[in-house]
């Protein structure tokens, strides 16, 4: 046998015994975030972050799953830590495109924006795009100012928790439920069987609790609101612009340009660069292209039906499902 042959097995050999192993990872991975200017001049900096897609504490996955990235809680408390470190930043805009998602994933970062302005003095802007609805404007009351594009849909403010009865479906197909449980409430919103009403009127106190409070947050946002107003919006409707500025939930109509200059407005600047935080090697090249986190499904259904539906649990939600 040819010597160049026996050096072909030897090395296949030495391979396949597991003395040497060659792993290419598929992913890099996960590297920090890197600040990327995007409009303007200046030394002072206007901090742009994103509030996109259902809001959830869950991490997103990408490429058909084989990619996790973090959650939009995780993602926002990242850059809000970068923000803090900076004395550069004066002023940050939430850019918000979202139907709204978790009560708790909403109230999280409502409660990280609003101690971020608490610590650093920046002064903040939310600037709703196509939908800032429910968890969405939840959030956008953090802001000191609020500007709704022209078509922007917003309002929804109210809670909602999926209840579904399986229970006709699977007597059709022979399955029946024989649930074990310590107390007859335990599996209280249990898709498996009807709800009672003494269940009902439980779980109703647990939402009307949460509706309070989020008309408490948007009471504390928008302190010029009057009564009548706040009484108008809390049967959970959806607004368009002209209506959330007369009812006051909003204080201009405008783009992300007005955005940028309110922002200037209220800290007091004449230049500023606009800046965003970005994955490496990602291009981020003007104050409308995508950041991290709107690449995501947005469509609140299929968002729902993906994210929530499959695993049957109760989720408590500010969100808008149209």
């Amino acid at each position: 046998m040819p010597k160049k042959m026996l050096l072909y097995i030897a090395v296949f050999l030495i391979c396949l015994s597991g003395c040497a192993v060659i792993s290419i990872p598929l992913f890099s991975p996960s590297r920090p975030l890197e600040e990327k200017v995007i409009a303007g001049e200046g030394k002072a900096k206007i901090l742009m972050l994103d509030i996109s897609g259902t809001i959830s504490s869950e991490e997103k996955s990408a490429l058909g799953g084989i990619k996790k990235e973090p959650s939009i809680v995780a993602r926002v408390k990242e850059e809000l830590e970068l923000a803090q470190a900076d004395e550069d930043i004066k002023a940050l805009i939430l850019r918000i495109n979202s139907p709204g998602g978790t009560v708790t994933a909403s109230d999280i970062l409502h409660h990280e924006i609003s101690q971020f302005k608490q610590k650093t003095g920046v002064k903040v802007v939310a600037c709703m795009l196509e939908m800032g609805t429910s968890g969405a404007y939840y959030v956008a009351t953090s802001a000191d100012n609020i500007i709704a594009h022209p078509t922007t849909i917003t309002g929804s403010i109210g809670v909602m928790v999926l209840k579904l009865n399986l229970n006709g479906l699977l007597e059709k197909i022979g399955v029946q439920n024989e649930t074990i449980k310590s107390g007859d409430k335990k599996d209280i919103m249990f898709p498996l069987r009807s709800i009672t009403p003494e269940e009902r009127k439980i779980v109703q106190q647990i939402i009307d609790q949460l509706q309070q409070r989020f008309l408490q947050v948007v009471k504390q946002g928008r302190p010029n609101m009057d009564k009548a107003s706040l009484e108008q919006i809390a049967d959970g409707r959806i607004l368009g612009s002209r209506k959330a500025l007369e009812l006051g939930l909003i204080d201009q109509i405008g783009y992300l340009d007005d955005a940028i200059e309110s922002a200037k407005k209220l800290a007091g600047l004449t230049d500023a660069r606009v800046i965003i935080y970005q994955s490496p090697f990602s291009q981020k090249g003007n104050i409308y292209a995508e950041t991290k986190g709107l690449a995501f499904q947005t469509n609140p259904m299929q968002s729902y039906l993906n994210g929530f539906l499959p695993s049957l649990n109760p989720y408590f939600m500010y969100l808008w499902q149209p």
